[in-house]
């Protein structure tokens, strides 16, 4: 077989196993990117080039060992506090208010769960929100789950510690609130989320292409926001039928703007840009 035939066929053997492990489709006009993506595991490993690595993945290493080190290189960990704030008004003006009417006078356990955690800044500002509103109700006795499928970012979920500049976006009455101040080793400002937080606050390990999810049942709200548009459309409705499933009648989940039109799930009803209601006892209406 040529050297070429060879490239091509590990390039696609690799873009197969990155869509059954990650759940990610790499178009074949995006070796470019996938080399880029790869240049820092070949410069860790002393390889040459691309090909190099394919043979070590393939022909040496084996996948199980490799596996982590490619989640951390293919998948996209963009995210923002306070990311498409308009999910954030309607969890404080809709959601919390729904759940504390539901069950008056008593205490209320609200579930969270950010499903592609990252680095823990959509978490932390769900987590903002609701310490917000637990002040005005102390009934409301919230917890939040991050989930990731890197370990790099969780780390850095789990640490709380960010640069000020990240802070920018959270408004700065909850910046006051639920933040310290602090500096790194060069005296550049940093900002770690309160004590109070991080103690209702978990991260784990977690990828969405799992058959099923370690996450409780009858969550008031998932985000799943700017993941989904990395799969294909099987994936896609696997994910969030699997997702659904953990709602309660009535809960909700969050997607992103782009991803509205992709949420068919009979039992997710849409109330406002890209939120859904899981239909069920209740659950129909807002």
């Amino acid at each position: 077989m040529s050297q070429a035939l060879a490239n091509a066929r590990y390039a696609a053997k690799f873009r197969q196993v990155v869509h059954e492990t990650l759940g990610i489709q790499l178009a074949e006009n995006k070796d470019r990117m996938i080399e880029g993506r790869l240049r820092p595991r070949l410069v860790a490993l002393g390889l040459e080039d691309v090909s190099d690595y394919f043979r070590f993945l393939f022909d040496d290493a084996g996948l199980d060992g490799e596996l982590p080190h490619l989640s951390e290189l293919i998948t996209t960990n963009k995210t923002d506090f306070f990311r498409e704030k308009a999910h954030f008004g309607f969890l404080w003006d809709r959601i919390i208010p729904g759940a504390l009417a539901a069950r008056p006078g008593a205490r209320v356990t609200f579930k969270c769960w950010s499903a592609a955690a990252s680095t823990g800044a959509e978490a932390w500002s769900a987590a903002m929100i609701l310490e917000e509103a637990r002040g005005q109700s102390p009934e409301l006795d919230w917890s939040v789950l991050g989930t990731d499928i890197s370990q790099r970012v969780l780390a850095t979920a789990r640490r709380a510690i960010y640069p000020e500049a990240e802070m920018i976006p959270v408004p700065s009455a909850l910046r006051d609130r639920f933040t310290m101040v602090g500096q790194d080793a060069h005296g550049a400002p940093l900002r770690r989320i309160v004590p109070e937080l991080r103690q209702r606050v978990r991260f784990q390990e977690m990828n969405l292409m799992d058959r099923s999810f370690q996450v409780d049942r009858n969550l008031d709200v998932i985000f799943l926001r700017n993941v989904l548009i990395y799969f294909d459309p099987p994936t896609q409705a696997r994910v969030i039928g699997l997702a659904a499933s953990h709602l309660r009648p009535g809960g909700y989940l969050l997607v992103g703007h782009a991803e509205s039109m992709i949420v068919r799930q009979p039992d997710l009803v849409q109330v406002a840009p890209a939120v859904f209601k899981r239909s069920g006892p209740g659950g129909a209406s807002l």
